[in-house]
């Protein structure tokens, strides 16, 4: 019977555990190191992930869109009311949620009241 020292085992395993491929980043044509099979996100201001109803269901950007992006939105009340104040904005009263899946009420920022809303994807804004 052969025996396989331990070190070579171990080594074999370490390799493995530490290999690393490059995606190239599409918005600049560097490299980035990422787990195989994985793509790199292009780098931007955060908008086009924030905004819209054709991307993911939850913004991986700290960037709010500029309108609520439409879709199914399952934030209890409170939740809505706790995200509004996240952002700032303090006494929120009257959220409803619209047909389009958006919470919409009114808030106080700065000590004036202004309309307020949460869409789906957790971006607050106001109008």
């Amino acid at each position: 019977m052969k025996y396989i020292p331990a070190a070579l085992i171990l080594v074999a395993l370490a390799t493995n555990a530490v290999a690393q491929t490059t995606a190239p980043n599409s918005t600049s044509g560097t490299t980035s190191m990422a787990p195989a099979g994985m793509a790199m996100a292009p780098t931007d201001n955060g908008q086009a992930a924030a905004a819209g109803n054709d991307n993911q269901a939850v913004a991986t950007t700290t960037a709010n869109a500029t309108q609520p992006a439409h879709g199914a939105n399952s934030f209890s009340k409170r939740e809505a009311r706790r995200r509004i104040a996240r952002h700032g904005f303090q006494q929120v009263a009257g959220l409803s949620k619209d047909k389009n899946g958006v919470w919409r009420g009114t808030a106080t920022q700065g000590g004036n009241q202004v309309n307020v809303w949460l869409d789906f994807k957790g971006n607050v804004g106001q109008q």
